[in-house]
């Protein structure tokens, strides 16, 4: 099976470096300053094991990649561009017939639950994936995994219901000979909705930078319950949160990667990168649009989403929080 990776961002890219690493054949689809990186100077990947220069092949988008049948496409783009990528990937022809949409095996491998449903208008096959995979992207051509000994758990199941079929269970066999923890598992979505409940406060963590021991840390555990009363009210399954890091951490503990500090969450850099935009719609406004559909009232997840905004629109930094935004949250 050959991956193509869509999104060679931090999870992205390090996905494929380790399959590559593993000896599976890769191509890392990227834009801009990242594209042009990893065509002059190759991939460079950091890990605890040290920073190596990996030559992965390269491709710009959907037009500079012959599709074969034995390939299997990796979404890794943030969910806000999920679906500009998925209708550039989905009509592209498949050597011996067809197109993607109709033959090939779309893996999401991201954030949030909104995107498996976007893939599905487009690609008969789709397979969640719930990543727990600590990496960052650094600049271009850069990426790190702080996991150790491996880079990341993952867990691989279909969409919208089974374990995926022989598609996902080769997926996880690749995925676990090349340095992750991978698993079949029909339940993915419940554990995608677990993250979700996580990551509320990614958004957080990116306009007031780390906030432990700090006031503002009561807000990342409230808004994760007012998650969790808008799951209840719409009847999603989920699990704990505590109990999925605790799985987690028995499968890899964070290392420090030689010579390159610690990034935060995914939110955080993309505020530090100034892309513009940001994931909050479809973290903590999730949580906003189920509670609007289903009666609960969500005004933190609603606050938290509305400043995310403004800082990536604004292209203001990470961390930057001002007394007066601090106020205004710790008075909700």
């Amino acid at each position: 099976m050959r991956y193509i990776i869509v999104g060679a961002g931090a999870v992205g890219g390090t996905i494929g470096a380790r399959l590559h690493e593993g000896g599976h054949e890769v191509v890392l689809v990227a834009r801009g300053a990242q594209l042009a990186a990893l065509r002059e100077d190759g991939l460079r990947f950091g890990t605890p094991e040290g920073l190596r220069t990996l030559r992965v092949p390269v491709a710009d988008g959907p037009g500079g990649v012959a599709l074969r049948e034995d390939d299997a496409l990796v979404l890794a783009v943030k969910t806000q561009d999920s679906a500009a990528a998925l209708a550039a990937w989905a009509p592209r022809p498949v050597a011996g017939g067809g197109t993607a949409g109709e033959r090939l095996p779309l893996l999401c491998a991201q954030n949030g639950v909104e995107n498996e449903r976007l893939a599905l208008r487009l690609f008969r096959q789709v397979l969640a994936v719930c990543v727990w995979l600590p990496s960052g992207f650094v600049e271009p051509g850069l990426v790190t995994a702080a996991g150790t000994p491996v880079s990341g758990v993952l867990r691989i199941g279909g969409y919208p219901a089974g374990d995926g079929g022989a598609t996902a269970a080769a997926v996880a066999a690749d995925l676990a000979a090349s340095a992750f923890s991978a698993s079949v598992d029909a339940a993915t979505m419940d554990w995608k909705h677990t993250k979700l409940l996580g990551n509320l406060g990614n958004a957080l963590d990116a306009v007031a930078g780390p906030v432990e021991g700090d006031p503002l840390d009561g807000l990342r555990h409230r808004a994760m319950a007012e998650g969790a009363a808008v799951l209840a009210a719409a009847g999603i399954a989920h699990h704990d949160p505590q109990e999925q890091a605790a799985l987690a951490g028995k499968a890899m503990t964070m290392g420090p990667v030689p010579g390159v500090g610690r990034s935060g969450s995914s939110s955080w850099q993309s505020l530090a990168r100034g892309t513009g935009s940001i994931e909050a719609d479809h973290l903590n406004g999730e949580i906003v649009l189920l509670g609007r559909l289903h009666g609960v009232p969500t005004p933190l997840n609603e606050a938290l989403q509305r400043l995310a905004n403004a800082f990536a629109r604004a292209g203001r930094a990470p961390g930057s929080l001002t007394p007066a935004e601090r106020r205004a949250l710790l008075d909700l």
